[in-house]
C-alpha cells in the first residue's frame, strides 16, 4: 500500500495512544490497521531486501485476532527489527488469519523510530461493521 493512500485517524488517551481505521472489506481492515501502526512507529523510506514471513494466527473473535495481528507486526519491529512494507491477507475468518508479510530490516540513517509502542491493548478495542464498512479501534501502550 502506498503509504499516501493510507488513512486513519489518532485518538488521544491518556498514556495510550489509539487509533481508527476504516476499510470495505475484513482483510483491508486488517491490513491498514498494521500499515497504521507501522506508520506511526518508523519514518523513513522502507526499501531494502524483502524478508518474507508466513504468519498465521487463530483468536476467539475478531477483536482478539486483530490484538493478536498486530502484537507479532510489533514483535518483528521490536525483537527482529523488521517494518512491514507489503502485506497480503491469504484467509480470514472470525476467529483465524494467515497472512504473507514482506519486511525490511530496520537501518538506523535511513529509518527513525517515531513513537515507541511498547504494546497493543485490549482496552476499548473493538472490530465491527458500521453503515457498510469495516472499522476497527486500537489502543496502544506507548
Amino acid at each position: 500500500m502506498n503509504p499516501s493512500e493510507l488513512t486513519y485517524q489518532i485518538i488521544d488517551h491518556a498514556a495510550d495512544m489509539g487509533i481508527i481505521v476504516q476499510a470495505a472489506d475484513i482483510k483491508d481492515l486488517f491490513m491498514r490497521a498494521a500499515y497504521a501502526m507501522t506508520d506511526i512507529m518508523v519514518e523513513g523510506d522502507i526499501k531494502g531486501k524483502p524478508v518474507r514471513r508466513e504468519l498465521t494466527f487463530e483468536g476467539e473473535d475478531l477483536p482478539d485476532l486483530m490484538v493478536r495481528w498486530l502484537g507479532e507486526v510489533l514483535y518483528l519491529f521490536e525483537a527482529e527489527k523488521l517494518i512491514v512494507r507489503d502485506i497480503e491477507i491469504t484467509s480470514i475468518s472470525e476467529i483465524g488469519l494467515e497472512s504473507v508479510l514482506n519486511l525490511a530490516r530496520f537501518r538506523g540513517g535511513r529509518h527513525q523510530i517515531a513513537r515507541e509502542i511498547k504494546a497493543v491493548t485490549y482496552h476499548q478495542i473493538s472490530v465491527e461493521r458500521k453503515d457498510g464498512e469495516w472499522e476497527a479501534r486500537i489502543i496502544f501502550d506507548i
